[in-house]
């Protein structure tokens, strides 16, 4: 029996936030019809079921709980077709909470003390960049 475009993407919806591009990939993988996956998609918008600013917010969430930083987050949204509009609008690479947020990773990672041999400081300065954190938040980091 075959599904509706709809249902199918209500079905994808109620597991978790997508984003429109994310959905319109995962429904042209199933073999819909462009136009049709674009109807469908156009109508979730208009009744509020489908929010690229929703999904923005619920994985800038859920990866800042698993200890990413901005950099990263931005990166992965924009590989998910959310706009820099609503990326901006949402996610402040400078706002004090990455302060935290980074150095809650690197005490979590490496404990609690500041390393005093540069090598120790900058194998934890990587790893914080690799998590897509800013030089000035890994920098604060390291402070006391």
């Amino acid at each position: 029996m075959a599904r509706s475009i709809r249902e199918v993407a209500m079905n994808y919806l109620a597991r978790r936030e997508h984003s429109r591009w994310e959905l319109e990939q995962k429904l042209a993988a199933k073999e819909y019809d462009a136009d049709g996956i674009k109807l469908a998609l156009d109508r979730l918008l208009d009744d509020g079921l489908l929010s690229d600013l929703r999904f923005a917010e619920a994985y800038t969430h859920a990866r800042k709980q698993r200890g990413n930083g901005p950099l990263k987050i931005q990166s992965e949204l924009k590989l998910r077709g959310v706009s820099d509009d609503i990326i901006s609008r949402y996610l402040d690479c400078g706002a004090p909470i990455w302060h935290e947020v980074v150095k809650e990773v690197r005490c979590k990672r490496f404990g609690a003390g500041v390393p005093a041999e540069y090598e120790q400081r900058m194998r934890q300065a990587r790893f914080l960049q690799q998590r897509g954190f800013t030089h000035e938040q890994i920098s604060a980091a390291f402070k006391k």
